[in-house]
């Protein structure tokens, strides 16, 4: 079954209330690493790193809130410090309960209209391993939305990662944006 498919069979009047978009809190660290780990595809980072993610860099990151406030999607990511107005995001996630409506394209522009708004947001940076579609998909609609290009170069071949087989990371330069 299709995501498209899967939204049609919920009538519009049974749809949940759309989760809330905001910035993590510490609190929400060890649901992220949760959502990280039952996506399937993200590589995992320690529960720790998730707990700081979520401490440090929270005015970069957002959150996507359920009906009852529980975690059910998120984007982390961090301001470049040698540049300053490109966005580097880091993860993406929805929980599989929430997947196919889209909920990832508005984390992404919440996302980077709050950055833009703060540091003056001119560029957006991803890796994305090759094959991995929905992401790719993700932001190059993302470019599309936001009037920009995209440029795609290998930042880390395979080989460079110490332990053990890993695809490479194509990074993914989107800009300049208009938000």
């Amino acid at each position: 079954m299709t995501a498209a498919q899967a939204d049609l069979q919920t009538p519009h009047t049974e749809l949940p209330e759309a989760p809330r978009i905001e910035r993590p809190a510490v609190a929400d660290g060890a649901a992220l690493w949760r959502l990280a780990k039952d996506s399937g595809t993200l590589d995992v980072n320690s529960s720790y790193s998730y707990l700081l993610w979520c401490r440090d860099f929270a005015a970069t990151s957002v959150v996507a809130r359920g009906a009852g406030g529980e975690p059910v999607g998120f984007v982390t990511g961090y301001v470049r410090p040698d540049r300053p107005r490109t966005l580097l995001v880091w993860q993406v996630a929805v929980d599989a309960a929430h997947r196919g409506r889209g909920l990832a394209a508005r984390m992404l522009d919440a996302l980077a209209e709050r950055v833009a708004a703060e540091h003056g947001l001119t560029s957006l940076e991803t890796t994305i391993t090759p094959g991995n579609t929905a992401s790719e998909r993700l932001f190059a609609s993302f470019a599309a939305r936001h009037g920009a290009g995209v440029e795609r170069e290998v930042l880390f071949a395979g080989e460079q990662f110490p332990d053990g087989p890993h695809d490479a990371e194509v990074l993914h330069r989107i800009g300049p944006v208009a938000l």
